[in-house]
């Protein structure tokens, strides 16, 4: 041990003691942030589910691999980092002895292997995680870049780290050889001992490549302990405990059904609530659950949810990764105050601040930085006049698609937060677009945001050569409850796809009935709009009706067949919250069992060319993708894929209540989707969402007014598809049932076992 091992192990030592200071305290600091959200005992178990979850996500880099060309590189990185973290503290021995390694182990040739494939592994993943961001730098492609407004600088910082200690590994290791301290078989050293003929033999250099490799991480542990907000750094160790703890114990992702409106950590009764103390959605960043401050502490900025954004590709403010992003940076910055004890209530008034034991509140006071003094007094949503931490454009852009969550890497559950900020709006504030003002009171006062009659909920049936059999107190013989929906009911253009769903099902001959005036909306648009008040009064009113309707019958007995993928979602993922519990699935995957089981004979081919538009609520959130594809094949139909399909595809633009409300920022969602369809050189267009329908079929009628699009080009649902096919080609009136509908809903059990494989 010379004077420079000495020296170099001083140097070492004293900024190791620093560092880990530092780090420990910011993860201490950490966590009693993230701890100032609100309880939510939703994620505490079962304990088996979420560690295989953990295990599978991490080892297999199973939601990384959505973006294939990078995982490869980043699961390099990563365990570079966990088994290279032993390497590192080996280097406190190096320093001091050149000749120094692990006891037992340090010798074996395995351990050595794995050395030399850690620190290859973490140079070329750090490297080429650095060009896949320099490739895609927004300067060159401004919206399209996954990156824009992400932080370069702490990017850049964390991937020269990474690949300075991979070459600090290899290095140490080289020298070694070099040097005559260890003389490993060449498979184990395949790259490093080529190399340690080059180099000098100098024990002094094994140190100096240790240290270089030590102080890389002291550094690196300094910077992030002194930025909190680094998600691409923090998150190596957050995201273990984001995915643990992600809403569904079962692995999937925080799509389907939406998180219950919670206070207090329960879920909250709004017969029982009390405004002065239960908590209304998220009016201020402390309203969010501790998981959503997790959520906020881990994102890496990588971008994946803004690519896929339907609203950020169209030029609109949202930018999911923006909208955590800023409210990371406010909690952070408010933290001080919080942790001071400083609240307001929903006058805005402070009320954690008192002046009742003056010196306590004086010392508490000088306690907190200016900066959060000011951060305190920012509205969670405003204007820019307002200084508001997220836009009320942002906000309300949303179609709550879920391509944000459905790729994060990390499981960020984006929509449930956006969701609890627009119920604080609704219910708290009475902010938000005027024109769900009229949806809303059409859906409290006619059941449908139609404003239709009830007693025209039948005017569809009208013109059918057979009875469509109404529910009138019993259901006999019935299989299936058909549930029309209201587009299905009221909408003229979705009428047709009922009818002809109907005509389906009379000629396999299928035993269902219909509601009729009985039904109601399910509350769909009202929950995606945080209307959660009144969501909760159609929906028990509908689980009411339908539990009478159903007296009597098993759970597998409880069946209902829908139209609408949003009607899907609610009654299956939904309504259990409210206590009914229901079999229900979309009439695609009940008309290809249908064909299946030759009950449906499809004889005349349609002999066209189509392609098909997976709705978010049917693909995306209940992940059914080969049922409605079937149906096309069986059609005779020739199926061209859009280039964003299945679980990647693009939103028409009507979810999340858009459908009511006016798009006035950048282009139309619509249009982009139908020029993506139109690109694939269609002459229809198919689908399975009365919604989907309608969006498609204007954005097609402003493309042919255009002269953008033949004439020929027709949005169809894929149950008129498969009628004109069963119908042996008898060609149909466009006043009976055009093909241009689509309905949604859950597939069968079969069916989704197949189409998750």
């Amino acid at each position: 041990m010379g004077a420079l091992q000495l020296t170099l192990g001083a140097i070492g030592v004293a900024v190791s003691v620093f560092a880990w200071g530092l780090f420990v305290a910011g993860v201490v600091r950490m966590i009693k942030i993230i701890r100032l959200g609100q309880p939510d005992s939703t994620r505490n178990g079962p304990f088996g589910p979420r560690l295989r979850t953990l295990v599978v996500e991490f080892v297999a880099h199973t939601r990384m691999a959505k973006f294939r060309k990078v995982a490869p590189w980043h699961w390099m990185v990563m365990w570079g980092f966990l088994i290279g973290s032993a390497v590192l503290f080996e280097a406190y021995g190096e320093v001091f002895d050149p000749g120094f390694h692990w006891p037992v182990i340090g010798t074996w040739s395995l351990w050595l292997l794995l050395v030399e494939l850690l620190g290859i592994g973490t140079v070329v993943g750090g490297v080429a995680l650095a060009v896949i961001r320099q490739l895609n730098h927004p300067r060159r492609a401004d919206r399209v870049s996954r990156f824009a407004g992400s932080d370069f600088k702490s990017a850049y910082f964390v991937e020269a780290v990474v690949i300075i200690e991979g070459l600090g590994i290899l290095g140490v290791k080289a020298f070694k050889q070099a040097s005559g301290l260890e003389d490993p078989p060449l498979w184990t050293s395949f790259v490093t001992a080529p190399l340690s003929n080059l180099l000098p033999a100098s024990p002094n250099w094994v140190s100096i490549m240790a240290i270089t490799k030590l102080l890389s991480g002291m550094i690196w542990l300094i910077v992030v302990s002194k930025n909190l907000t680094m998600g691409v750094a923090w998150h190596r160790f957050s995201a273990f405990f984001n995915i643990y703890f992600k809403r569904e114990d079962d692995g999937g992702v925080a799509l389907g059904a939406l998180k219950p409106m919670m206070s207090g950590g329960q879920v909250l009764d709004l017969e029982e609530a009390d405004p002065d103390k239960d908590v209304f959605g998220v009016g201020k960043v402390e309203d969010f659950s501790w998981k959503g401050w997790l959520d906020f502490s881990t994102c890496t900025e990588c971008g994946r949810c803004q690519s896929q954004c339907p609203a950020w590709n169209t030029g609109k403010p949202l930018s999911p990764k923006l909208v955590i992003t800023q409210l990371r940076d406010h909690a952070f910055a408010k933290a001080p105050y919080l942790l001071a004890g400083g609240s307001k209530d929903m006058a805005g008034d402070e009320v954690g601040l008192t002046e009742d034991k003056y010196e306590d509140y004086k010392k508490r006071l000088e306690s907190i930085d200016v900066l959060a003094l000011a951060e305190s007094e920012r509205p969670l949503v405003g204007g820019a006049d307002e200084l508001g931490v997220i836009d009320p454009e942002v906000l309300w852009s949303c179609t709550t698609c879920g391509a944000c969550v459905e790729q994060c890497p990390v499981d960020i559950e984006h929509v449930d937060h956006i969701v609890d900020m627009r119920r604080y709006q609704v219910l708290i504030e009475s902010n938000f677009p005027s024109e769900l003002g009229g949806m809303f009171k059409n859906l409290e006062n006619k059941g449908n945001p139609w404003g239709q009659n009830a007693k025209d909920r039948l005017a569809w049936t009208e013109g059918l050569d057979f009875d469509v059999p109404v529910f009138d107190g019993e259901l006999g013989d019935a299989e299936y409850l058909f549930w029309v929906g209201c587009a299905g009911a009221f909408e003229d253009r979705a009428k047709k796809t009922t009818r002809a769903v109907a005509e389906l099902l009379h000629t396999a001959d299928v035993k269902y009935t219909v509601l009729g005036p009985e039904e109601t909306c399910t509350g769909d648009p009202a929950r995606r709009a945080g209307n959660e008040f009144l969501f909760q009064m159609l929906a028990q009113q509908n689980v009411e009706v339908l539990n009478t309707v159903f007296d009597g019958r098993g759970p597998g007995q409880r069946k209902i067949v829908v139209t609408c993928a949003h009607c899907f979602n609610t009654l299956a993922n939904e309504y259990p919250q409210v206590g009914g519990q229901f079999e229900v699935v979309h009439h695609t995957q009940l008309l290809n069992r249908l064909v299946r089981e030759r009950r449906l004979v499809p004889v005349a081919e349609v002999a066209e060319d189509v392609t098909y538009h997976d709705p978010c609520y049917l693909g995306r959130h209940n992940k059914v993708y080969e049922a409605p594809r079937e149906l096309v094949g069986a059609s005779g139909a020739t199926l061209r894929e859009m280039p964003r399909h299945e679980e990647r595809s693009m939103c028409c633009g009507a979810g999340g209540a858009r459908m009511w409300m006016e798009e006035r920022i950048g282009k139309r969602i619509n249009l982009d989707r139908v020029d993506e369809a139109l690109g694939t050189a269609p002459s229809k267009i198919a689908t399975g969402c009365p919604f989907c329908r309608v969006m498609l079929t204007d954005g097609v009628t402003a493309r042919q007014n255009e002269g953008a699009a033949g004439s020929h080009v027709e949005v169809v649902d894929v149950a008129q598809l498969l009628l004109t096919s069963v119908r042996r080609g008898q060609a149909l009136e466009r006043g009976d049932i055009p093909t241009d509908e689509t309905p949604t809903g859950t597939p069968l059990p079969d069916e989704d076992e197949a189409s998750s494989n």
